[in-house]
């Protein structure tokens, strides 16, 4: 019996020892993997001095270094020093280069469905955009469609209502838009075109230099302080709103897949936790800077506009259109509008009854 004891104990503990020397081994397993440095090159769209667009990438770079306790390395290059700013998502997507800062509606001749995570015409504002996009199917959708081209996307910015875009001329008609050659962002520019303006996507650098020269007519960018920025109040004086075309505008991380999947699942959550955290910083700067930088243009000779109701209603016209257009031709297009549009009229009651306006 004595001896039968010894052998169970012995059994016993030899066990408990492989197995606590199995478990040491994961263990070290989940460590390595969580604490090996991560050390990306990120191409952006965007010049990392431009208000808010670039500021918010170096402000994001910064926390994701500090919150993952410098684990997270990431470096930012300019437009155009690794790729041109257009490029990046098939840099990308390729494994040429780790990430990149940009916005989604710049993918618009590829991945037209994506638009509706950049900027949405006559579409929800930043509270509603985020209902749907955490908790109304949004993020989902996104990742899917981004998979299929090897491609990883993180909502990283999210910022106010635009403006509706620089003219050098007054504009008092639908009539007056026609023949103009102008730069123009996302699915607002397929409204434009269907009213007779002749679009072209720029790159934000690009623009001034095209007004200037008369390659373009007009243009739309962003924000009131961006704009300024940039030195469109030089060359164009008249400058209108409401961004209907942009009612919020979301920016992305965008990340390779192979790099995404390679991340342990404490860094995906600690860079999609410190991009909520850049959104909700985004918002703030972009909520709290206007007011300084129209007065400033305004006293610099700027000449500000509110579209008549009779132009707004024929941009949403014209609008109401367009997506009907573009749902007919793509089937992810479609999917996406549709769980948008199922969100928006459950919304809606909520938004009548709960706000002021």
């Amino acid at each position: 019996m004595k001896k039968i004891l010894i052998t169970v104990i012995t059994t016993l503990l030899a066990t408990l020892l492989l197995s606590a020397c199995d478990n040491s081994s994961k263990n070290s397993d989940t460590s390595k993997s969580s604490n090996s440095v991560v050390r990306w090159k990120m191409a952006s769209t965007f010049p990392g001095n431009l208000a808010i667009l670039g500021e918010s990438a170096h402000h994001f770079i910064d926390r994701i270094n500090l919150v993952s306790n410098g684990n997270i390395k990431i470096k930012f290059f300019e437009p155009g020093a690794l790729v041109p700013a257009l490029e990046v998502f098939d840099a990308v997507s390729s494994g040429a280069v780790d990430s990149a800062w940009s916005t989604p509606g710049y993918w618009a001749g590829k991945l037209p469905a994506v638009q509706f995570f950049s900027a949405v015409p006559f579409g929800p504002g930043i509270g509603e955009l985020m209902g749907w996009y955490h908790q109304g199917g949004g993020k989902q959708l996104w990742e899917d469609i981004y998979h299929q081209h090897n491609l990883h996307p993180v909502q990283c910015l999210i910022i106010s209502p635009e403006a509706s875009g620089w003219f050098k001329k007054e504009i008092n008609s639908i009539e007056d838009l026609q023949g103009l050659k102008m730069r123009f962002f996302g699915l607002g520019a397929k409204v434009m075109e269907k009213l007779g303006v002749s679009t072209q996507l720029l790159a934000g650098g690009d623009i001034y230099p095209a007004l200037e020269l008369g390659t373009i007519d007009a243009t739309e960018f962003s924000l009131p302080v961006i704009d300024r920025d940039l030195g469109f109040y030089q060359v164009a004086e008249h400058y209108y709103f409401p961004g209907w075309h942009q009612p919020a505008s979301g920016l992305e991380l965008l990340v390779n897949l192979e790099k995404w999947n390679a991340l342990s699942d404490s860094q995906k959550a600690q860079i999609e936790a410190t991009c909520t955290e850049n959104v909700v910083s985004g918002i703030a700067m972009a909520e709290s800077r206007q007011p300084e930088a129209l007065a400033d243009m305004i006293s610099k000779g700027v000449k500000v506009h509110r579209w008549p109701d009779e132009m707004l209603a024929k941009f949403e016209e014209a609008w109401n259109e367009v997506v009907m257009e573009e749902a007919a031709k793509d089937a992810d297009f479609a999917e996406v509008w549709a769980s948008l549009s199922a969100f928006r009229k459950d919304y809606k009651i909520w938004k009548d009854l709960g706000y002021l306006d």
